[in-house]
């Protein structure tokens, strides 16, 4: 390998996935000025790159893992498959990206009768999967400041949580000319997620609603103000998140055959970028088959599913209203990107792919973050929703007998601790559905109280608590 950033550069533009009709990228465009539709990147120069062959390609990039290389460490490491107009001054990285793939405990593998591995996307920086997809916003948003000469920039974009916490971290990196501004539901973040962008300095304000509420406001702001959208009508985003499946594919020797990946669907951006990556590899022949690829919907908020389960011929897309998710992530009526899946479900179809949807339960959520992560894995609550996706397709059929799985854990555990002290305590509002497994709560145990400590001869404490932890663990003392 040369330690050297990459030569190659090509022609980009928009595509609208609407009507087609295509735009150049030296300015940010986020839906088609003509019809409305949303946009997808696309290298004009792709194909000039089969000329070195597959085998270079693979070899090219698994040898930049070991790259000194700043701006080719994270997501970029694919530099040539996601944004070959970038310079390297430009790039954005903060250690994001190469986030590792965990099979399954072997007991939890038994327990559902199939091998199976976590992809934990939790251990980007800000703790989801939202940090790659920053890293191509960013780093694009820093070559648009630097061509044009732009004094002042202000990012914004609506969330459930995770979006914010990247956004504001990676603006608050980047720093001047670039302000952020985060748009919140009011009570629909847990207090972890709340925190992030609020400790990166970006301003965060809340309104009354639902995510969709949200959205709808930043896209009027979009239309109307100079600002920069970072939710995933930015094309730059979907471009940085599509280093999951690239990832995914390089760790296991660029075999992605007889493996199923499954993804929660919620602004539908994720699942564009898996679907998108898969085709460029395909194309280039950096992989022989496609993986089927299953996307994971609850039954709260579940307009994919409920497109895809209807007869071909009659399928007709509507939003949905939607109800409280523990899938926060994932609560979303509307997913703007939905023509981006719809259009490239069906290229990947042709392409030999295989592509389901399945629905889930709010019960099934928490009951298989639980149990993954009592079986020593760190699942957020779309964690679960894979995981129970997984077990949803395995009891429909939908799954070979030999598929391997690999579930997205978009997030980590900690940002949903709340959720799961919720199902602890059994005290989940109506609304959710769901209610606690006794064989999967987990409570702390006071062995006595500080009233019975304070009455205890001096220097009896400490033995007295060891034999209360003996008689609760189960010990038997040595012969």
């Amino acid at each position: 390998m040369s330690d050297a950033f990459p030569t190659r550069r090509a022609r980009m533009e928009y595509v609208c996935m609407g009507c087609g009709h295509r735009f150049p990228v030296d300015r940010l465009i986020y839906t088609c000025p003509d019809c409305g539709g949303v946009m997808l990147l696309e290298d004009l120069d792709f194909d000039s790159m089969k000329e070195k062959g597959a085998a270079f390609w693979r070899s090219l990039f698994d040898s930049r893992r070991a790259t000194r290389i700043r701006a080719l460490r994270g997501v970029f490491r694919f530099y040539e498959l996601m944004a070959p107009v970038l310079e390297e001054d430009d790039i954005v990285y903060l250690g994001e990206g190469d986030t590792p793939v965990i099979e399954a405990a072997q007991a939890l593998q038994k327990k559902v009768g199939r091998r199976f591995a976590y992809k934990n996307d939790g251990q980007n920086p800000s703790a989801s999967f939202k940090d790659r997809g920053m890293a191509g916003a960013y780093s694009y948003l820093k070559s648009l400041v630097r061509s044009h000469g732009w004094k002042e920039v202000l990012t914004i974009c609506a969330s459930t949580g995770d979006t914010s916490a990247a956004a504001a971290m990676y603006g608050a990196y980047v720093g001047e000319p670039i302000r952020t501004v985060v748009l919140l539901p009011h009570g629909k973040v847990t207090p972890a997620q709340l925190s992030q962008p609020l400790g990166s300095g970006a301003q965060v304000l809340e309104v009354p609603g639902v995510f969709d509420d949200c959205m709808k406001v930043v896209e009027y702001l979009a239309d109307h103000y100079r600002v920069a959208l970072l939710n995933s009508k930015n094309s730059w985003r979907v471009l940085g998140q599509e280093s999951y499946a690239y990832e995914t594919a390089q760790w296991y020797g660029w075999d992605l055959a007889g493996k199923a990946m499954f993804m929660p669907i919620g602004n539908a951006g994720n699942i564009t970028s898996m679907i998108s990556a898969c085709l460029k590899m395909r194309r280039l022949g950096i992989i022989d088959e496609m993986p089927h690829i299953v996307g994971v919907q609850s039954e709260h908020a579940d307009p994919v599913w409920r497109y895809y389960s209807q007869p071909a011929q009659d399928r007709r897309y509507e939003p949905v209203q939607v109800q409280p998710s523990v899938a926060q992530a994932a609560m979303i009526g509307n997913p703007v990107s939905f023509p981006r899946v719809k259009s490239l479900v069906e290229r990947f179809e042709q392409a030999g792919g295989r592509f389901d949807v399945v629905q889930v339960t709010e019960q099934a959520i928490m009951d298989s973050m639980i149990l993954a992560n009592r079986h020593g894995h760190i699942a957020c609550t779309q964690g679960g929703e894979s995981f129970a996706g997984m077990l949803r397709a395995q009891e429909s059929g939908i799954l070979e007998k030999d598929e391997f799985c690999i579930l997205d854990s978009t997030a980590h555990a900690l940002k949903f601790a709340g959720f799961q002290n919720m199902y602890f305590e059994d005290s989940f509002p109506q609304a959710y559905g769901v209610h606690a497994r006794a064989e999967l709560v987990n409570k702390p145990r006071l062995l006595f109280t500080p009233e019975e400590r304070e009455a205890m001869p001096a220097g009896e404490f400490t033995r007295a608590a060891a034999q209360a932890v003996a008689a609760a663990a189960g010990l038997e003392a040595k012969e």
